[in-house]
């Protein structure tokens, strides 16, 4: 089969698009003829040899793909041949076949499409589990949210706007601020001037955002520090910035503020149950046309470095997929 491949780290150039044997299913997995394979940000380090988990070279990238099961192994009865689904593999989606564990296998709604499906887990239960249980967030707080044009930032705008919150969408230019206007946001911010930390308190009456949602970290981190209100919750989501800031603990003390990690894979391994909640949740929040995820951009399979180069050149706005078969 068709897959890309990483065969040594460093950036999308080193990647080949080869062919390789067809994966078998084992015991309580199935496999997967991808349609769509999502990107997303961790994929980026992994390539690189720079994520905190590292499968062995040679090794196919991919942790998000939207397709039909076409393989069942050992034990499994949940799902059939034929079964139109959403998976998380974690590594192997960039490939014409994927394998998954049946627990990150989801059947998807008729109305969704494969590309859709392939951009929908990862963000919006990021985000969702973000603001629901880290930041507690309530109708009516003011919850600002960085990164606003990436996948998991409009993710967070949407659903704050679907809690009741007053969103305030910010990124890097306008052209991105733009790519939002569908989700009325109910302010915006551009911190290409590196004037964030200004805006934010004019918007808010010199009181700064009750929740901050924080996917780029570094200088954006420190002026989030400086505009938080009073017993405010400045949500850890990633780095994408590249660098990893430090939190001064007399900022904290001086806002009655706190800082709240949020890490999707810890949560889905400690607090399963809640975990399939809200995806249950956000999959009846789609159905009911509450959710409305932005088609990806899509590449061929053969423009691969294209896709990376996406995230390289930071000009990521909504999800970036890879296509191996049209629907």
């Amino acid at each position: 089969m068709k897959a890309i491949q990483c065969q040594s780290y460093g950036p999308a150039e080193n990647l080949v698009l080869t062919t390789i044997d067809e994966p078998q299913p084992g015991a309580g997995e199935v496999r997967i003829a991808v349609y769509c394979a999502a990107l997303n940000f961790p994929d980026t380090l992994q390539i690189e040899g720079k994520y905190q988990f590292q499968p062995p070279l040679p090794f196919v990238p991919g942790s998000e793909v939207g397709g039909v099961i076409d393989a069942l192994g050992p034990g499994v009865d949940n799902f059939v041949l034929g079964d139109r689904v959403m998976a998380a593999p974690g590594i192997g989606g960039l490939a014409d076949k994927s394998l998954a564990k049946v627990e990150a296998v989801r059947k998807i709604p008729h109305t969704m499409d494969f590309a859709t499906a392939a951009s929908f887990a990862m963000v919006y239960t990021t985000a969702y589990h973000a603001l629901k249980q880290r930041a507690r967030l309530e109708a009516g707080e003011t919850l600002l949210v960085l990164g606003a044009s990436g996948g998991v930032g409009i993710a967070a705008v949407e659903l704050g706007k679907l809690m009741g919150a007053r969103v305030i969408a910010a990124a890097s230019s306008q052209e991105k601020l733009d790519f939002l206007g569908s989700y009325n946001p109910d302010a915006t911010i551009n911190y290409c001037d590196g004037q964030l930390k200004e805006k934010v308190k004019y918007l808010t009456d010199g009181r700064g955002a009750d929740v901050i949602f924080d996917p780029v970290g570094g200088d954006l981190f420190d002026q989030c520090c400086r505009c938080i209100d009073w017993n405010g919750r400045l949500l850890v989501v990633g780095f994408t910035s590249g660098r990893i800031p430090e939190y001064k603990a007399n900022l904290a003390l001086l806002k009655g503020a706190s800082m709240v990690g949020v890490f999707l894979g810890r949560f889905r391994k400690e607090e399963p149950e809640v975990y399939e909640e809200n995806f249950r949740e956000l999959l009846d929040l789609y159905r009911q046309g509450k959710l409305r995820p932005r088609p990806p951009t899509t590449f061929a399979a053969s423009d691969y470095m294209e896709a990376f180069k996406v995230f390289s050149q930071r000009r990521v706005m909504g999800k970036v997929a890879v296509e191996f078969k049209q629907e």
